[in-house]
């Protein structure tokens, strides 16, 4: 018979204070992001600034290892960018605009992992465009269990 150690017993009330503390963090989760960078980046920054102005709290993290990150969040290659953030259940890859992330949440898609806006098209939120210069047009990609789909179309910060 196993005795119930001073040690095992504190890790056994930390394990149920943080499994009660989780279902009350629930409710702020979908305006906490969790943002994954390399810390060279210059224009993460723009992103989040525009994450924040949009109602969203944010938390960066410089990580060394991006490519091994984006593997364990499971962001397929070829829609990978420069950072990556967690919202609630979902994986945010790049230059995401605030109002997909926020439409993903009223959603809910059981089948999406997550969205993504593949390489950093000019005047996408944190890309912004030089002066006279349009803004590319750009797909946010839904992502998941299923084949990749266009979940929204922008040109800059604009749905089309």
């Amino acid at each position: 018979m196993k005795l119930l150690t001073r040690r095992s017993a504190l890790r056994l009330g930390g394990a149920a204070l943080g499994l009660a503390v989780v279902p009350a963090l629930g409710a702020e989760s979908d305006s906490q992001v969790l943002v994954w960078k390399d810390p060279y980046c210059g224009c993460c920054g723009g992103w989040m600034a525009h994450m924040q102005a949009n109602g969203f709290s944010v938390e960066a993290s410089d990580v060394a290892d991006m490519d091994a990150l984006k593997d364990a969040e499971g962001v397929p290659l070829d829609l990978r960018s420069c950072h990556t953030a967690r919202v609630g259940a979902y994986v945010i890859e790049g230059h995401v605009p605030a109002a997909a992330v926020r439409r993903l949440l009223d959603m809910r898609p059981g089948n999406v992992a997550g969205l993504a806006v593949a390489g950093m098209p000019l005047g996408s939120p944190g890309m912004a465009a030089p002066a006279g210069y349009p803004p590319d047009e750009y797909d946010v990609v839904a992502f998941g269990n299923e084949q990749p789909s266009v979940f929204m179309r922008f040109a800059g910060e604009r749905q089309f």
